[in-house]
């Protein structure tokens, strides 16, 4: 029997519209004594049954549910969350030609704290939450028996597993280890992935749209791609006919990639350029010496991890779209994205808006972005929006 946990009165309402998070100040009291990623039993404060879910006493969300059906998690459970993923990535492989993709989108797949992106041949797994610690060998199970043919890796080194308690941790959990590198296609463009070393799990795949979106801007133009990482974006203004395109990050690691993908794709290197660089103080060099360019993509990390840091990233999100504008041909083009789910769309159109005023040029927003259809957002957890993007025509 699974110990229970007690909801205060009126704090069932969100339960009841199947959004996934129960939070410690919405819990009442708690019948027996959970463990770290325990299982648990949901009740309303008169002892309805609601869901069931993964307890977790390290962190704000106490509880995070795994399903609103009295069904019990064990592996025919992750197998059925598993082949529904699958099928929306079915639909979009075939539509984009994608080897590469996003199969489990944590809780807006229904499988709270669980993110697997796959390449090719390897299921790469994010294990974010104390529950989805608790339950990996069923998790593991339920992909080896979906997917026999993959190898499986995990990549949870990110410092969110801290508030649940959790220690950071890679390794292979099944099958090979994961070449150095690995290819993976997209809309036709052939992509380098480091799932070992590079970011996230190898590669950005929630820009696969906005990527496919900005070759209608580039044609014949000189486009400067900022915080480029493996060149995603270069690329494909590269298949979009650039006359240029200036790729700038920090890490030559990835510039690196970023090269050999441009080769491998056959596109011409003399259009390209790989400028190791801090992003802030190149876009100062460059409007101090008066260079501008046509199309100007501004595609940063993420600048708020929690709310206390979202001051500060307005900051720098204003900054960079500031010297982006200023840098920009009059008539030119700024592609602008943001990765914080903390900044809602709103906000983050006031910020360009903001920079446009103290950049002195006038902005109009043309068109809008958001992740890719493998990125899903479940109708009842409006949480699973955060990448939201837009093109502004700057005169």
């Amino acid at each position: 029997m699974h110990p229970s946990v007690y909801l205060v009165k009126g704090r069932d309402k969100s339960v009841r519209r199947r959004h996934p998070w129960i939070f410690s100040r919405g819990i009442q009291r708690i019948e027996g004594k959970p463990t770290l990623g325990e299982t648990v039993n949901v009740y309303d404060h008169q002892g309805q049954w609601l869901a069931r879910g993964a307890f977790s006493p390290n962190s704000q969300i106490r509880v995070r549910v795994w399903t609103f059906d009295d069904e019990p998690i064990d592996v025919s459970f992750f197998q059925k969350r598993l082949q529904q993923a699958q099928l929306l990535r079915n639909v979009l492989a075939a539509r984009d030609g994608l080897t590469g993709y996003r199969l489990i989108a944590a809780e807006s797949d229904g499988l709270p704290g669980v993110t697997i992106d796959r390449y090719g041949d390897f299921l790469v797994c994010q294990i974010l939450s104390a529950g989805a610690e608790a339950q990996k060998d069923a998790l593991v199970e339920a992909l080896k028996s979906t997917y026999p043919e993959c190898s499986i890796y995990e990549r949870s080194d990110v410092s969110v597993r801290k508030k649940e308690g959790l220690k950071q941790r890679t390794g292979v959990l099944y099958g090979e280890e994961p070449p150095k590198s690995l290819t993976i296609e997209e809309n036709g463009v052939k992509i380098n992935v480091d799932i070992t070393g590079g970011h996230k799990t190898g590669f950005y795949l929630d820009q696969r749209d906005s990527r496919e979106a900005a070759v209608k801007y580039v044609n014949g133009k000189r486009v400067l791609n900022c915080f480029c990482y493996t060149g995603g974006f270069g690329l494909y203004a590269l298949k979009g006919n650039a006359s240029e395109v200036i790729n700038v990050d920090v890490s030559q690691p990835a510039l690196d990639i970023a090269r050999q993908n441009a080769e491998q794709n056959g596109f011409d290197l003399e259009r390209a350029q790989f400028i190791n660089a801090d992003v802030f103080k190149l876009l100062r060099e460059y409007r101090d010496k008066g260079e501008t360019f046509d199309v100007v993509i501004m595609d940063p990390p993420k600048f708020a991890e929690s709310k206390s840091q979202l001051t500060g990233a307005c900051r720098g999100y204003k900054d960079i779209n500031m010297l982006a504008m200023q840098i920009l041909k009059p008539g030119g083009t700024l592609l602008s994205y943001s990765c914080s789910g903390l900044m809602d769309n709103n906000l983050f159109q006031k910020i360009i808006a903001d920079a446009a005023l103290d950049a002195e040029r006038s902005v109009q927003f043309i068109e809008r972005f958001e992740q890719a259809a493998d990125h899903p957002i479940d109708s009842a957890y409006p949480e699973g929006f955060y990448l939201k993007g837009f093109a502004c025509h700057v005169a």
